[in-house]
């Protein structure tokens, strides 16, 4: 072998020295990132956590039937958000590099200068029978990154500094801030004790409906400011935590005889207590407060429980009845005795006669009924004595409202969900009550009046139905004069001998199409009596239309009603309905076309 050769073979093996070198030593070594640190944790399965802080007091937090409780250095509910957000971060923590046993060793006092000596903090995990212990140790140079080492492993690795952001720097860092989680809760039953006067709200398992029980009589709640006033109850955080001191002088709080409780129960089970006492001297806007099941004294928001401290009255349902599901059925007693009930179609009919009722009505009706509420609570407790006085022992309108039920025993029946009564009108207050209430109420005059009293009120609104091609004429009767219009064919009308005028044969043919379809604004009043009260007068205008088929129809117009729309009147079942005429046909179709000018005989 020749001296060039041999130098080629030593070049040669120098650079794969060189390569090898450089390669393990600083192009693979960032290959470690990606790694875990803790490969073998999981945080769902994690069930302690303690922080030991250097120079500080231990915090540890226990997970017992998946919610976490700080146990030491005082036993409290902790904030598992924040808990779970550190476990998260240790399962997936990855290094930017690390220092090896190796090189630790070429290192002098590593474990000072890294700051493990002794650690800034050290976390303990348990998972299962498995402990782990972290060491943190000082910031690296820039500040952004952070020594970590675990126990049993040699290396210390460098970590993104923001893991210190989830390690609480005290315990109060941790702790749940909320009073209660009312999710956590099950109870049907809240009784509330305010200034030494209780009431209980009572929460109906089937339709979650509240009802206010006070000692010998209750009475329904409104549902919807019960949830509202226990949202305000679980939105409520802790201002300040006072207290862990079991031995605490709570007199001095005003929580010995708390001026405020609410107490949980489940049936006849107590389930938690909450208690409410007196502001600081500091901060009249803040109130102390305890639960039954904590040693702790927090300070709360006293606004926040303005529902709680005022009286049950404020609970109560204005509405007369609260609708939770469809109706079936509702029993009408006014001027007339009548049912409308739903079909299985679900249209509406009238009984007795099976009249189809008018759906957008009847939606009306049911609405009404909904929104009536109450203007004043006459009594409490009404007794049988007292009902003649009022006008409800003989009630003037009665309204039963029906509900479909299915049993298994009976199949379906009809369940009454409520029945009004409504009695004597005094001062524009009409007297009220539920049959399955003991208090008196009262009314407004007004919002009765929204509610109908005879069954024709309810009647479908369609007036007629056909087609302009089905018309053959329209005769137009006005101050004693007649006027005749023949319909020819599509868009070709033309008048009959002695009738005068000029006719618009494209509007003639759209004037019966719109005829065609008429419908009702509103029911005002049936028979022949009340003609001259809404304005129908023998020289009226009245416009009648003949089919092909000989049926003539003919309404007839009276005042102008308080809503701008005209009275109109028409036959239905042989006796005469007054309405209000859809206000556009009148104007715009009736009054340019269907009428007589006074200059033409």
């Amino acid at each position: 072998m020749n001296s060039r050769s041999t130098w080629f073979w030593v070049a040669l093996a120098g650079g794969l020295f060189a390569f090898i070198f450089f390669f393990e030593r600083h192009l693979q070594k960032p290959a470690i990132g990606p790694m875990k640190i803790l490969p073998r944790l999981t945080a769902s399965a994690v069930t302690s956590i303690q922080i030991l802080p250097k120079g500080k007091v231990e915090i540890r937090a226990e997970r017992t039937n998946g919610a976490w409780r700080l146990t030491s250095p005082f036993s409290y509910p902790a904030r598992p958000d924040r808990v779970q957000e550190l476990l998260v971060a240790l399962e997936s923590l990855t290094p930017a590099t690390s220092i090896t046993a190796q090189e630790l060793k070429n290192v002098p006092k590593a474990d000072e200068r890294y700051g493990f000596e002794p650690p800034q903090n050290t976390l303990v995990l348990r998972q299962g029978e498995d402990q782990t212990f972290i060491h943190l140790g000082y910031r690296t140079a820039p500040g952004d990154q952070l020594f970590v080492q675990v126990v049993g492993i040699g290396e210390v690795y460098v970590v993104d500094a923001d893991l210190l952001k989830l390690i609480p720097a005290r315990a109060d860092d941790w702790r749940d801030p909320r009073l209660v989680d009312l999710m956590q809760i099950v109870s049907d039953r809240l009784l509330v004790t305010n200034a030494g006067k209780a009431f209980e709200l009572q929460r109906n398992p089937t339709n979650q409906l509240w009802r206010i029980i006070l000692p010998g009589w209750e009475t329904r709640a409104d549902s919807d400011k019960v949830r509202e006033a226990l949202t305000r109850l679980q939105d409520l955080r802790a201002i300040q935590f006072v207290s862990d001191d079991p031995k605490a002088d709570l007199d001095s709080l005003g929580l010995q005889a708390p001026e405020l409780s609410l107490a949980f129960a489940q049936g006849t089970n107590a389930v938690l207590q909450l208690h409410f006492g007196k502001s600081p001297t500091n901060d009249t806007g803040q109130i102390y407060a305890r639960r039954s099941d904590e040693n702790s004294v927090i300070t709360v928001s006293k606004d926040a429980l303005a529902p709680w401290r005022a009286s049950y009255d404020v609970f109560r349902d204005r509405h007369l009845v609260t609708m939770t599901g469809p109706l079936d059925s509702i029993e009408v007693r006014a001027q007339d005795h009548f049912t409308i009930e739903r079909g299985a179609d679900n249209t509406w009919r009238i009984l007795p006669g099976g009249v189809a009722a008018d759906p957008e009505l009847v939606d009306a009706f049911i609405r009404n009924l909904g929104d009536l509420q109450v203007s004043e609570i006459v009594k409490d407790v009404v007794t049988a004595p007292d009902l003649p006085n009022v006008g409800l022992a003989s009630p003037s309108r009665q309204f039963t409202l029906r509900a479909a039920v299915t049993n298994a025993a009976a199949g379906i029946t009809n369940r009454i969900i409520a029945q009004l009564d409504f009695g004597t009108n005094q001062d524009d207050r009409v007297y009220a009550r539920r049959t399955d209430e003991s208090s008196l109420y009262t009314v407004t005059q007004a919002d009765l009046a929204l509610l109908p009293s005879a069954s024709w009120q309810l009647r479908e609104r369609r007036i007629w139905h056909f087609d302009e091609s089905d018309v053959a004429r329209i005769l137009i009767h006005q101050d004693g004069r007649t006027r005749e219009v023949v319909r020819n064919g599509v868009n070709s009308w033309s008048l009959a001998p002695g009738s005068q005028g000029i006719i618009n044969d494209l509007a003639m043919d759209e004037v019966a199409h719109q005829l065609g379809g008429l419908t009702a604004e509103s029911w005002i009043a049936q028979g022949d009596e009340n003609r001259a009260r809404y304005g129908f007068t023998t020289n009226s205008l009245r416009v009648e239309v003949e089919l092909k088929t000989g049926r003539k129809l003919s309404v007839e117009f009276g005042a102008t009603a308080p809503s701008g729309s005209t009275y109109a009147l028409t036959a239905l079942d042989d006796r005469p309905w007054i309405f209000e005429f859809p206000w556009r046909l009148y104007h715009q179709y009736v009054q340019t076309y269907l009428t007589i000018p006074a200059t033409l005989h």
